[in-house]
């Protein structure tokens, strides 16, 4: 078994034990980065390391603040001399609602991808709270009871209802507790009246997700999150509670907070760290709002949060259980996608990809987003059969992909919008030159896939050498091939000239 590869030749999962893997997680309020090694399947953390950064902190019209990227890019320095020092085998960095509302995120992704070394990954609110939950999952008994999962975050809240590691609803919530201290708490200062206005935000909040979660109804709820594990510390800490969050815990504490009038002038509360103090009163805000939309009494916490989700994720990608294929099957189901006709067409790409990337300096992550394109190169007819790419590409970057980043959406959708038809040159150029060229060169290869689905029903493979050219590809075929299949003939021939506009020079040739 450890010896085994898959079809595109990564690790099995006897192949996973010991490795060292790496979370990092950039939240509107912290950044946490957890090391852990694969042990049995299951992830044993190492070193855990937790800054507050509040990188969502004074954002105006959707801009983050030089400050916050100040702040956020000096903490991410220390974390590269961790990786540099522990060495993991493999890493994701995940950035969440802040990133994801920012209009400027570029002026912090960028330098911080050069500083990391690695990509930072936008996920989207619905995978944030199934990352969330997954990481919560694996820190609790392994039953099959209906749990609620509550994770509030410095700029959003995810509500996850699931059972075992499979979750059933997710929701992301436009509410957290930096931003709600800069919209309802100015400079600081503690009201009544402010409280009551943030309450009433997240409680309506709440309200639109109700109805479905009251239906599907859960056992227990748990609260994961340095804010929820604060809160459950100060109550329990004060006698109010035994373990977790009740709902009478939570008016004593409301009522205790509001005898202060300015964040700085709150008491030294035991469980209440500096680094929570200015978030403290906001995050109660939300959890009050939370337990009244649902009618909660008591709410159990949780160490785990999306950091070690990201690493569980991780595992599973290795372990042969991406969610991600299962996304993409799922997708090809609802769509009703010809999967004889998808298949024909990604098995000719990933030829075509085997036989080029060395030259071209094409990685695994490529194959999968080339093999998956492929798959789904045909979801815009669900839509209409007219400019069916483009409907593809809108579906693509437009749906609920668990499993896939922001960026993997946005280039998938841009794989298949450039499988046939004029090759869309504009929609490479919010690339940098590198990354634009890397996907130039996969739509190369899914356009050329594409190409040959007239024959590869008929007689399987055609037969033909790929050879890489300093210019771009030349095909070499069998003599008399082109000429006893005309049809794939002229339309390699059209591509030629389409290939052109990008500076491609596609040849055809007999041997």
């Amino acid at each position: 078994m450890n010896n085994q590869q898959d079809k595109y030749g990564g690790k099995t999962d006897g192949m996973t034990e010991g490795m060292t893997l790496a979370a990092i997680d950039l939240g509107s309020n912290s950044f946490h980065m957890v090391v852990a090694r694969a042990s049995h399947n299951e992830m044993r953390p190492i070193e855990a390391f937790a800054e507050r950064v509040q990188l969502a902190l004074e954002m105006e019209k959707n801009n983050l603040c030089l400050e916050a990227i100040a702040r956020g890019l000096s903490c991410l320095s220390r974390f590269r001399q961790a990786l540099d020092t522990l060495k993991p085998d493999m890493v994701r960095v995940v950035g969440t609602n802040a990133l994801r509302a920012a209009k400027n995120s570029g002026e912090f992704i960028h330098p911080a991808e050069v500083l990391l070394g690695y990509p930072v990954e936008i996920i989207s609110g619905r995978e944030e709270a199934r990352l969330v939950y997954l990481g919560v999952a694996h820190s609790l008994a392994d039953d099959d009871s209906a749990r609620l999962v509550v994770d509030i975050g410095g700029g959003s809240t995810e509500l996850v209802i699931g059972q075992r590691f499979e979750p059933k609803l997710r929701e992301s919530l436009h509410m957290g507790c930096v931003t709600y201290t800069d919209r309802f708490f100015p400079a600081g200062k503690i009201s009544k009246k402010y409280f009551e206005k943030a309450y009433r935000a997240a409680y309506k909040e709440v309200l639109n997700i109700r109805k479905p979660y009251k239906k599907h109804g859960w056992e227990n709820a748990v609260g994961s999150s340095g804010t929820m594990r604060t809160v459950e510390q100060v109550i329990c800490a004060q006698g109010w509670s035994k373990e977790g969050i009740t709902a009478s815990g939570l008016q004593k504490l409301r009522k205790m907070l509001l005898e202060s009038k300015h964040m700085d002038e709150l008491p030294e509360l035991e469980g209440l760290s500096e680094r929570r103090r200015h978030v403290i009163v906001p995050g109660v805000a939300i959890i009050c709002g939370i337990f009244d939309a649902l009618g909660l009494e008591h709410m159990d916490t949780s160490p785990g949060a999306l950091r070690e989700g990201v690493a569980y994720d991780m595992l599973g990608r290795l372990s042969h259980e991406d969610v991600r294929e299962r996304t993409v099957s799922a997708m090809i189901k609802r769509s009703d996608i010809d999967e004889q006709n998808a298949e024909q067409v990604e098995r000719m790409a990933i030829l075509l990809f085997d036989a080029v990337s060395r030259d071209w300096v094409l990685d695994q992550g490529d194959k999968e987003l080339l093999s998956w394109a492929a798959r789904l190169h045909e979801v815009g007819l669900s839509v209409a059969h007219t400019q069916f790419h483009k409907h593809g590409q809108y579906l693509i970057q437009h749906s609920d992909l668990p499993g896939f980043s922001k960026q993997e959406q946005q280039a998938l959708g841009l794989l298949v919008r450039s499988h046939r038809q004029k090759f869309p040159i504009d929609d490479f150029t919010p690339y940098s030159e590198r990354q634009s060229q890397r996907l130039k060169r996969l739509s190369v290869l899914i356009r050329l896939a594409a190409l040959f689905k007239y024959v590869t029903s008929i007689e399987d493979i055609p037969p033909f050498i790929t050879r890489v050219n300093e210019g771009g590809l030349t095909l070499l075929f069998a003599r008399g091939w082109l000429a006893r299949n005309p049809l794939t003939s002229a339309v390699l021939k059209s591509e030629r000239q389409q290939l052109k506009k990008i500076d491609f020079e596609l040849e055809l040739a007999e041997r």
